[in-house]
């Protein structure tokens, strides 16, 4: 076994996965809320207060949080307890917690693991709370936390303190690139030997305000008494994204050290690329979006023809989903499959790209990819690929794709490679 890469590099590895999101929290449940081939998304009769808002739809997280001892967990606000839920299954799966399931073991704290993690913005409330004082002039009702909770590095910095981990912090607040960009750089930082672990991830808390923010640019999708008929991703007659909410993190580790301790691997991190268009600051640019994929094909030292699926960012607007599917079209130059994990759970904005890679890496390894739902005709400006409808799709895929932009013009591009031993 080779641990190296012909350019002298470290191979990167994925030893544990854990997600947040309406589909569950592990691979056998979301699998199975898959299969259905139905969406998660739901009317919120709590946002009926909000009278210029549009949308009534989301997709939350329902099910209760389990508790962490106060003490350690006092400066954490919602989203920063998703990230530390999704990143403590993570770490069980990779192994790399004591078997109390807190315990801090040697391997996390030896300045060898590091973090890198995102969102979009701390906690609402919080932050809500810092506004309150602009407007009413009453700081009384901030305390020593209000900060901790509203900073954009609350999920890094707590779960360092939490876990006592010592190596490298990197923060990847780009919107919607957030979780894909962590995985991205942590794949680089163990790749040139700077860290043997990195826990990466993203996670974001649904907000009112995040929807308002997409609705006021007439983005939102407004099927609020049909919830189960939205998003329509690459289809004419859709209407709009729908915001999600979860927190998704993977383990990555050098693949030398994963086989020394016995580590189960999941998959290999091929290639990655990022790039910024430099053209408009929400309006996305095929060209450059593109150019980051081939890029990541680059990376990986692979043919385009290799890739099998890929798992598109597919936010079920107008502009996002041709621009993408043109790019996507630029790279590959066929019709390669591709179907939108946001057809089912929304989009979760700072999550979204780990929670839909690690889906992505579990269907890889499964040989079934979901469909695209509610996908029933193809909008005709978008580029001709295989979109995958119906029940799903069987693949014997050895690479595949993950995918996403954001606000800023920012591209992130993510190949996984089926592990096979060698």
């Amino acid at each position: 076994m080779e641990f190296t890469k012909p350019n002298g590099k470290r191979r990167v590895v994925v030893t544990g996965g854990g997600m947040v999101s309406a589909l569950g929290r592990d691979w056998e449940t979301a699998y199975a809320n898959l299969k259905t081939c139905k969406n998660k998304i739901r009317y919120m009769p709590e946002w009926e207060r909000y009278t210029k808002m549009n949308t009534r739809l989301a997709c939350p997280f329902d099910e209760e949080l389990p508790s962490f001892p106060r003490k350690k967990v006092r400066g954490m606000g919602r989203v920063a307890l998703l990230g530390l839920l999704s990143t403590h299954d993570a770490l069980q799966m990779a192994g790399l917690l004591a078997e109390d399931g807190d315990d801090v073991i040697e391997e996390l704290k030896n300045g060898r693991t590091g973090i890198a993690y995102g969102t979009c913005m701390g906690s609402m409330d919080a932050i809500g709370d810092l506004a309150k004082m602009v407007e009413t002039g009453d700081s009384s009702h901030l305390n020593s936390q209000t900060y901790i909770k509203a900073m954009p590095q609350t999920n890094a910095c707590n779960m360092s303190v939490y876990w006592q981990i010592r190596g490298r912090v990197i923060i990847t607040d780009t919107a919607c690139t957030s979780g894909s960009q962590s995985i991205g750089y942590g794949y680089e930082a163990i790749e040139d030997g700077r860290q043997e672990i990195m826990i990466c991830g993203g996670a974001e808390e649904l907000s009112a305000p995040d929807a308002a923010i997409f609705d006021t640019l007439g983005a939102t999708s407004c099927l609020n008494k049909t919830p189960d008929q939205t998003p329509k991703c690459f289809d004419k007659d859709r209407d709009g994204l729908v915001i999600g909410e979860g927190a998704g993190t993977l383990i990555l580790e050098d693949l030398e050290h994963a086989v020394k301790r016995g580590a189960k691997i999941y998959c290999e991190i091929a290639g990655f690329a990022t790039n910024m268009d430099g053209s408009h600051i929400t309006s996305p640019n095929s060209e450059t979006q593109a150019k980051c994929l081939e890029m990541a094909i680059e990376d990986a030292g692979i043919s385009k023809d290799q890739i099998a699926y890929v798992n598109a960012h597919g936010t079920a607007t107008p502009h996002g989903d041709i621009s993408e599917t043109q790019a996507v079209y630029k790279a590959f130059g066929r019709a390669v499959p591709i179907s939108s994990t946001k057809s089912y759970i929304g989009h979760i904005l700072g999550a979204c790209g780990c929670v839909e890679s690690w889906l992505t890496i579990n269907m890889m390894n499964e040989g079934w990819f979901h469909p695209n739902v509610n996908l029933v005709n193809v909008d005709p400006e978008c580029a001709p690929l295989d979109y995958i409808q119906g029940e799903g799709r069987n693949i014997d895929a050895e690479y595949v794709m993950a995918n996403n932009f954001a606000f800023g013009g920012v591209n992130t591009s993510l190949i996984f490679k089926k592990w096979n031993n060698q």
